[in-house]
């Protein structure tokens, strides 16, 4: 008997080896916080402390275009009500597709830095001390030439570790939309269906079925990958069976309201006309509730954990810590599920 066990033994252990060479060799976790007002409740303190060890990327501010001037103006910037002075930041910018569409070749220089400069003032304002910067922009095909421009314009500048986010489609089709010129990509592993009325479409932040499509492209990719993985939930208000808007500050909470809402599934219809939140709801709208559990992010990690090429440091980066449900997502939960990458 016990010289039948021990093939078995073996190969149990020759499993793990194998398992364990191929995860990375550190793995860390860190928070988003995307809001324009930075403020920590005792709460929200706790968990990115005891999860994150207070690694927070924070984003600083957005980039658009604006027609009035014809150029490129920061919106939305931080705006921070208490110190950060014991967190470890890398400042994010968000930069919108429109801004390289309109913006002219010989302005994309200004641009890095002026941004860089608006980044190492509110840094130098309140005490962040930062060695990366991250940059978000979902380039295109026609602004992929620009965007790439900048971004090595804005590494010229600062000479710091430079990272950009990365989306599924950016990964299979990466011989179209280009590799971007940093140190690292962010793999954005949600938002990935489509986002519209149906009543039996699966959820357009994480489902199993949308990501297959992209996973096994994800081995061939050429840069280092973090990952950012899903914590939020939104609501998708529909008026007439169309889409009229997304709003990720609309949640189960005030759709649940009975006055307000009648509920079937995972759909709120109005009862009436009303303002919620300085959003004017129309009676017999729609609003689709979407919404990311625990179940649904260990589902994605367990997806997406066999397609990632070993490396030797990975961080595993939860959206966000400004709006997750703190009653779902402990730091217990989420340390597992870093730990499994």
């Amino acid at each position: 008997m016990g010289a039948q066990r021990y093939p078995l033994i073996f190969l149990l252990l020759f499993a793990s080896l194998l398992q364990a060479c191929k995860k990375s060799g550190n793995v860390q976790s860190a928070f988003y916080y995307w809001k324009t007002s930075f403020t920590l409740d005792t709460q929200q303190a706790t968990l990115l402390k005891n999860t994150a060890n207070n690694h927070l990327y924070l984003r600083f501010f957005d980039i658009t275009w604006d027609y009035g001037t014809h150029r490129a103006f920061p919106k939305a910037i931080i705006d921070f009500k208490q110190p950060a002075t014991a967190l470890s930041i890398t400042p994010i910018i968000y930069i919108t597709n429109k801004t390289f569409e309109e913006i002219k070749d010989n302005a994309i220089d200004s641009l890095a830095i002026n941004a860089n400069g608006l980044i190492s003032r509110i840094a130098k304002k309140n005490n962040v001390i930062y060695r990366t910067i991250q940059v978000d922009c979902d380039w295109t095909l026609s602004t992929r030439e620009k965007y790439f421009k900048f971004l090595r314009a804005l590494k010229n500048i600062n000479h710091l570790q430079l990272e950009a986010t990365i989306r599924l489609h950016q990964v299979k089709y990466k011989e179209r939309t280009g590799i971007p010129p940093v140190n690292k990509g962010i793999l954005m592993f949600y938002n990935m269906g489509k986002i519209d009325n149906g009543l039996q479409q699966a959820s357009s932040i994480y489902n199993e079925t949308d990501a297959a499509k992209y996973i096994a492209y994800i081995p061939q990719y050429p840069l280092s990958l973090d990952i950012a993985l899903p914590l939020f939930s939104w609501s998708i208000q529909i008026r007439g069976g169309r889409v009229i808007q997304v709003y990720a500050g609309i949640g189960r909470k005030q759709l649940s309201a009975p006055l307000n809402f009648e509920q079937t599934g995972n759909f709120y219809r109005s009862k009436k006309s009303f303002f919620l939140n300085g959003i004017y709801i129309k009676e017999n709208d729609t609003f689709k509730l979407e919404e990311t559990d625990l179940n649904a992010l260990k589902k994605a990690a367990k997806q997406l954990e066999p397609y990632l090429p070993a490396q030797k440091n990975r961080t595993i980066i939860y959206y966000e810590l400004s709006n997750l449900n703190q009653s779902e997502f402990k730091a217990q939960a989420l340390n597992q599920i870093s730990a499994d990458f």
